[in-house]
């Protein structure tokens, strides 16, 4: 039974042996694991410190922009209440050019005959001015000297004026 004592001993220290040879490599596994993930964290620390400070002047710069824009924006505000100035002011004169042309056309339709008589009156006055001139011009002819002559130009004045006289 003794030798049952040493060979359990033996087995168990063989089993222990194997434990911690096991365990060895397991931690040295581990501990080359940690190394890699130290390394990896540190060069991912010093990216996200290039992607923050890449942010942080991103952020500047928005903010830059977006004051420009909102000053842009105050300057376009008022150059859009001057166009809609303008668009009133064209409607108001819209309005009163068609109210101006209402007010002719009513007057012009109230007033047709008296219009129409005008300008017969203005064509009768037209005729006889003509006839006077056509008759001054025929004295005029009649006392020309017999060494002047006259241009074919008056001669068909005058035979137009007789030819009217005698209508």
């Amino acid at each position: 039974m003794e030798i049952i004592l040493y060979l359990s001993a033996a087995v168990a220290a063989i089993a222990f042996l194997i434990l911690v040879i096991s365990l060895t490599k397991t931690l040295k596994s581990v501990d080359q694991t940690l190394d890699s993930l130290t390394r990896t964290l540190d060069r991912l620390e010093g990216q996200l410190q290039g992607v923050t400070t890449e942010t942080t002047e991103l952020l500047h710069k928005t903010n830059v922009l977006a004051e420009d824009i909102q000053h842009k924006t105050e300057q376009l505000n008022t150059v859009v209440y001057a166009v809609k100035d303008v668009g009133s002011t064209v409607h108001n004169l819209n309005q009163s050019i068609n109210k101006v042309t209402t007010t002719v056309a009513s007057q012009m339709e109230k007033n047709q005959y008296k219009i129409s008589q005008a300008v017969q009156w203005g064509n009768v006055v037209k005729q006889l001015v003509d006839r006077f001139k056509a008759e001054k011009d025929g004295m005029q002819q009649t006392t020309l000297p017999a060494t002047q002559t006259v241009s074919p130009a008056v001669r068909s004045t005058d035979e137009n004026v007789k030819v009217k006289e005698r209508l």
